[in-house]
């Protein structure tokens, strides 16, 4: 029995040695997977390519993917043996993180910023960071309100809740949107991120196109609005919206379980809209590329009225170096972005409640990722 364990240990990291700690992470990591089929893992470990692949990768940044890198890196590992620490801090601890060349790539929900495309370009050696779209999803407004299992909430009201303009679950704007729900008279207790996040710039983007008088700020990673109650990264907001009576927040859609229960959307639409990967899917087919040269940033509609087609979405971006990318990380990191963007890594996201990049828009990153050097 010994042996037998010894043996799949040396299969699973390829006999790699990594610090107890390393090794301990990634396999926090793995528990924390919303996983996917254990026949679907076996059939995409198969197809995956590992080329040069050793040795281990630091990673960093959304928190809103981890679920998904979590699955990925269980199949990654069990076919390559590379070990892949990603930390899921947030998309501004990620970027700062690469610019900083502490990681071999990073995720971000926002595109990146000219200053921080600047920045890169001091590790990224004759080249510089871009976004390759690889993960999208909705971002999911979970509430806990005793006795109300379905709400239904629109921009101008969602605004004023998170601006604590309404703090009351009964108020009546509430109720207009929800006459049939008995809506207790117990105060609202509405979380956002602590840090910088790019759910917050998705989300406060969505508030600004679609209620901008009621939500008069600029938006960002930076929650700007007063008030409210805050917690870190989309588990932290699930984990208090879970345990707090009258509590409402946004977190990515595979987080928004056990327990709690996402808004229904009425965007003007000839019906709300609930959170849900197909209705993700239909807002985020609209997306432009508008990004230049290899950077292959979207823009997304988030005042879409179109039936069927959830407002609240994001991307997440994999940011890597288009050239400069360092020799001892590179195999590894360019084997890792290729098997995410396969049809078996994007059929992952379906399988863990995420959203798959568009056909035309992932077959672009294919292409990238094979040109990174």
């Amino acid at each position: 029995m010994k042996l037998q364990r010894m043996n799949r240990r040396a299969l699973t990291l390829g006999a790699l040695a990594v610090s107890g700690a390393l090794a301990l992470t990634a396999c926090g990591s793995d528990d924390t997977s919303s996983g996917g089929g254990s026949g679907a893992s076996t059939a995409a470990a198969g197809n995956i390519k590992c080329d040069d692949a050793k040795g281990q990768l630091l990673a960093d940044g959304s928190s809103a993917q981890k679920n998904a890198i979590d699955a990925w890196v269980k199949q990654f590992t069990q076919a390559c043996g590379v070990q892949i620490n990603y930390k899921g801090s947030g998309s501004g601890a990620g970027i700062t993180a690469f610019t900083q060349g502490q990681v071999a790539f990073a995720g971000s929900d926002s595109a990146l910023k000219p200053e921080e495309v600047a920045a890169s370009k001091k590790v990224c050696t004759g080249g510089q960071a871009i976004d390759l779209p690889m993960v999208g999803g909705p971002i999911a407004v979970g509430f806990n309100v005793p006795g109300v299992d379905k709400l239904v909430l629109d921009a101008p009201t969602l605004a004023k809740i998170f601006n604590s303009k309404i703090k009351n679950w009964n108020d009546a704007a509430i109720k207009k949107l929800n006459p049939d729900a008995t809506l207790p008279d117990l105060k609202i207790q509405a979380f956002h991120r602590s840090e910088d996040s790019g759910t917050t710039d998705n989300f406060t983007k969505y508030l600004i196109a679609s209620a901008k008088t009621d939500w008069p700020y600029e938006g960002g990673k930076a929650w700007q609005a007063s008030g409210g109650q805050s917690a870190s990264g989309s588990s932290g907001i699930a984990q208090q919206v879970k345990q707090t009576s009258g509590a409402i927040g946004y977190m990515e859609l595979s987080y928004a379980k056990d327990g709690i229960k996402p808004v229904s959307i009425d965007t003007g639409a000839s019906a709300p809209v609930d959170a849900t990967v197909e209705n993700a899917t239909k807002a985020i087919s609209d997306a432009k590329v508008v990004g230049t040269g290899k950077d292959l940033a979207l823009e997304l509609n988030y005042a879409t009225k179109a039936d069927g087609a959830y407002p609240i979405t994001l991307v997440t971006y994999e940011i890597a170096c288009d050239k400069g990318n360092k020799a001892e990380t590179l195999p590894a990191t360019k084997a890792f972005l290729r098997f995410i963007a396969s049809e078996d890594g994007q059929k992952v996201l379906s399988d863990n409640d995420y959203a798959p990049i568009p056909d035309d828009i992932i077959a672009k990153v294919r292409t990238t990722i094979d040109g990174l050097n």
